[in-house]
Order: C-alpha cells, then sequence, then structure tokens
C-alpha cells in the first residue's frame, strides 16, 4: 500500500487514512471528500482552525485534532529544513515553509523572522494577527523585539488572504517604517516576503527594498 509513498496518493485518500486512525470502525471516505469540497484542497484542510473544522458535519474532535497533529507534524519538518542553517542560504526552504505555515490562512497575520549576525534563526515569531485584509504592525515593537534577542537582521512576513501576494501600497509604507526604526540600532531588514496561495513576492527581488 505504501510502496508509491505519498505521491501515490490522491488528496481524498491522505485524509481518509488520517481520519480513519482518529476514527476506527467508519468509512471515512465521504468525510474526506467533504472536507475537500468544503476547504478546496489538502493544505487548506489541515490549514483549518480547529473552530472552521469543527462545522464539518461529521468531523469528531478526534478527527479535527487529527488534522492539526499532521499540520503541526509537517510544519515542523519544513521548519527545521530551512532554519536549522544560514536562512538567506536555504531560501527556497524557507519560502516552502512559510508558505505550508501561512498561505491558507483566511486571515492575515504577521511573522518575523529574527536572524544573527551569521544569518542564523534565532526566533520565528508572530507579531499580528488580524482581518481577512489587514493586521497590526508596530515598528518600534518588531525593533524592541529584535534588541531583546540580540538580532541583527530581519526577514518580514505576512500573508495575503486573497491569494494575490502582490505588495499593497501599506505594506511598502510599513516596511519603510521598519527599516527607519531599526537604521541607527544598525537592524538590517533583508526581505519582506508576502505569501498567497498560489506563490509568493519578495521585496528584495522586486526592487522594492
Amino acid at each position: 500500500m505504501l510502496e508509491g509513498g505519498g505521491d501515490a496518493f490522491l488528496d481524498y485518500e491522505l485524509l481518509e487514512y488520517i481520519l480513519g486512525l482518529a476514527i476506527p470502525r467508519r468509512d471515512t471516505k465521504p468525510l474526506a471528500k467533504r472536507l475537500l469540497s468544503e476547504f478546496g484542497s489538502f493544505p487548506a484542510v489541515l490549514a483549518a482552525s480547529p473552530a472552521e473544522l469543527s462545522r464539518v458535519e461529521g468531523l469528531s474532535a478526534g478527527g479535527a485534532a487529527a488534522m492539526k497533529f499532521v499540520e503541526a507534524a509537517s510544519l515542523r519538518s519544513l521548519c527545521a529544513a530551512a532554519l536549522d542553517r544560514p536562512v538567506l542560504a536555504g531560501w527556497q526552504a524557507l519560502t516552502d515553509y512559510l508558505h505550508a505555515a501561512m498561505a491558507h490562512r483566511v486571515t492575515e497575520e504577521f511573522r518575523v523572522i529574527f536572524l544573527n549576525n551569521r544569518n542564523i534563526l534565532i526566533r520565528d515569531e508572530a507579531m499580528g494577527s488580524g482581518t481577512v485584509n489587514a493586521a497590526p504592525v508596530y515598528p518600534r515593537e518588531i525593533v524592541k523585539r529584535a534588541l531583546e534577542l540580540g538580532a541583527s537582521g530581519l526577514i518580514l512576513v505576512h500573508n495575503h488572504p486573497s491569494g494575490d501576494p502582490t505588495p499593497s501600497r501599506d505594506d511598502i509604507t510599513m516596511t519603510k517604517s521598519v527599516i527607519e526604526a531599526g537604521r541607527h540600532l544598525g537592524l538590517s531588514v533583508h526581505d519582506h516576503v508576502v505569501i498567497g496561495k498560489t506563490g509568493h513576492a519578495s521585496f528584495r527581488a522586486l526592487g522594492l527594498l
């Protein structure tokens, strides 16, 4: 059954198997297909909040917990691959991790990756969450946290729940504010990455830094 590896399974079959472990002695195929219909894709099912999952008919608390357990295991693996080395040298692994963690969120989240002077991760922290199109960001709080952690570099990250990663005018203004707040303290902003469902946008690659 596992000879073909994970790629041999269809999305509903992966969900069916996960649900079968959490809900034994029950045909979970209809529920797996219902989840895909509700959320649109396998990654979106895993990224759904417990509250969102609880609204799906037939999904028990144990089944919802299984979804979040698989998501946590997946993100832990991607995070280790991305951040256990100089971050800027492993850019693809970093964006893979960020996409998995943020692309399917239904509200906006702002994260900061704090780096030391060798560009090794010190901390990856959520610094704000909000609505479907905004998350509060306070440049002074970001700089204050960087000083507390002894960071010398930052990568700013946020998602666009609309799916389009194109930076907005507000995104550009906020990024300039963070750069200015850290400039005189020797704090560098290496990039600002905007995550969308279909990809990401890098301020550095777009010439916005």
